[in-house]
C-alpha cells in the first residue's frame, strides 16, 4: 500500500550568524520523494554557499535519474577539502523514497547517524560501508510502513550542551529516546515533533547556539484526500454528474459557493442551513448540509481563505482559530496532502472584472493562483473544469 511522507525540517542558526550553514531540501513527485541535508563546513556566509552547493547537486542529480555510485563521486568530487583538517567542506545527507513499494534507500557522509522508528520501536538501520574517492560514505535501504518516523541531523543537534549543560553533548542516543518517547505519547505530527527536538536543542545550548543544528524529520501516513468543489458548470446537465463525483469522493468534502451549494442541496433532495454565527464583517457565512464536511460561499471566502495560508506560511498551527468560513476552509486546505478541485466555469456576471475576455472568469484565475500555492507547500493539487 502507498502511504504519505509528511516531511518537515527545520534549523537553528548559530548565534551571531546571520545565515545558517545547514542546508535542507525536498522533492516531491507521483513517484518518489527525496530530501537532503548538507552541512557546510563552519558557520556564516561560507558554509551557507557550500551546503547549498551540496544540496543542489545531490538534488539535480537524483531528480534526473543518475546512478547512486555517480551522485556520490559527482558530489565527492566537486567539494574542496579542508587544508587544515583534512576533510570536506561540506557533509550530506540524503533519501530518496520510492512511493509504489514504501523502499527507500539512504546515503550518509559524515552526518550523524539516522534515527529510525520502525514499527513502534526504534531499530537499527542496515547499514554497510563503501569507499568512494577514498571517503568513506554509509549506505542504507529499507521499507517504510505506517506510523513510521525518520529523523536525520546534522551534528549542532548531536552536540547540543557541549561543555556547558553536559560533558559529551545530548547524544545520538539520547535524541532517539526523546524522540521515540514524542512518538509513544502520540505526538505524530512531524512538524511539532521536529521542533519539539529543536526546542530541546536551544534548551542544551542555554539560547547560545553553538553550531548550526537542523533536524529533519518524515512520518508515514496514510494520505488525506480533499474534493473541493466551486462554481456552476456551463452545462446545466452536468450538475447532477459534478455532485456525484463531490459525495462519493474518498475523503473529506468541501463546497464553495452558494449555487454551487445549491446544486449538491437538489441532488440531496435537501435544505440547506445558514450559520448566520459564523459571519464576520468581510466574511460570508457558512451552511450546513449532510453529506459535506464544509460548505461556504464562493470567492470571497476563497480570497481569503488563501491570504490566510499566505501569511501563515505553510503552517497550519499559524492559522486563524476562528469559525469564519476563510478560517474554516484555510485549515481544511492545509491538513489535505492531496486535493482535487472540480471548478465550474459558467461565469457569475456579479463577480466578472469587465476587462478580462469572457472566458476567463475571476473564480479560475483565483483557483489557479490557490493550487500554486498549495503546491508551493508540498501538496498534490490537481483540477478539473466543467
Amino acid at each position: 500500500m502507498s502511504y504519505y511522507f509528511d516531511v518537515f525540517g527545520h534549523s537553528l542558526c548559530k548565534t551571531g550568524e546571520e545565515l545558517c550553514g545547514d542546508r535542507f531540501k525536498v522533492y516531491k513527485d507521483d513517484e518518489r520523494t527525496i530530501i537532503v541535508l548538507s552541512d557546510g563546513l563552519g558557520s556564516g556566509v561560507k558554509a551557507n554557499i557550500l551546503a547549498t552547493m551540496t544540496s543542489d547537486i545531490i538534488l539535480t542529480l537524483l531528480k534526473n535519474d543518475v546512478e547512486l555510485k555517480e551522485v556520490i563521486q559527482t558530489v565527492i568530487g566537486t567539494l574542496p577539502v579542508c587544508k587544515v583538517r583534512k576533510i570536506g567542506y561540506a557533509t550530506f545527507t540524503f533519501i530518496e523514497i520510492r512511493h509504489k513499494t514504501n523502499q527507500f534507500q539512504l546515503v550518509n557522509f559524515d552526518n550523524p547517524s539516522t534515527i529510525w522508528i520502525h514499527k513502534g520501536s526504534l531499530t537499527e538501520l542496515k547499514v554497510r560501508e563503501e569507499y568512494i574517492l577514498e571517503k568513506k560514505v554509509r549506505i542504507a535501504v529499507g521499507e517504510f510502513s505506517r506510523g513510521d518516523f525518520l529523523g536525520m541531523m546534522t551534528d549542532g543537534v548531536l552536540y547540543a550542551g557541549m561543555g556547558t549543560t553536559m560533558n559529551f553533548g545530548w547524544g545520538w542516543k539520547e535524541i532517539a529516546r526523546f524522540v521515540e518517547g514524542l512518538l509513544i505519547t502520540g505526538d505524530r505530527n512531524v512538524r511539532k515533533l521536529v521542533q519539539e527536538v529543536l526546542k530541546q536543542t536551544r534548551i542544551y545550548y542555554r539560547d547560545q547556539i553553538g553550531d548550526d543544528a537542523t533536524f529533519t524529520g518524515i512520518y508515514v501516513r496514510d494520505k488525506k484526500r480533499l474534493v473541493v468543489f466551486t462554481g456552476p458548470p456551463v452545462d446545466p446537465a452536468l450538475d447532477r454528474t459534478v455532485a456525484e463525483r463531490v459525495l462519493k469522493y474518498d475523503g473529506r468534502k468541501v463546497v464553495c459557493g452558494g449555487t454551487s451549494g445549491n446544486i449538491i442541496a437538489k441532488y440531496l433532495d435537501l435544505e440547506i442551513e445558514t450559520v448566520t454565527s459564523s459571519m464576520t464583517h468581510d466574511i460570508p457565512p457558512i451552511g450546513k448540509l449532510d453529506g459535506l464536511d464544509l460548505l461556504t460561499e464562493g470567492i470571497v471566502t476563497l480570497s481569503n481563505a488563501m491570504e490566510f495560508i499566505r501569511e501563515s506560511g505553510g503552517d497550519i498551527y499559524r492559522l486563524p482559530s476562528g469559525s469564519d468560513g476563510a478560517s474554516l476552509l484555510a485549515k481544511e486546505l492545509m491538513a489535505a496532502d492531496r486535493i482535487r478541485f472540480l471548478v465550474g466555469l459558467q461565469i457569475n456576471q456579479y463577480y466578472q472584472n469587465p476587462i478580462l475576455p469572457k472566458t476567463m472568469s475571476i473564480r479560475k484565475n483565483l483557483i489557479r493562483e490557490l493550487m500554486e500555492l498549495l503546491q508551493s507547500y508540498q501538496k498534490q493539487v490537481f483540477v478539473d473544469y466543467y
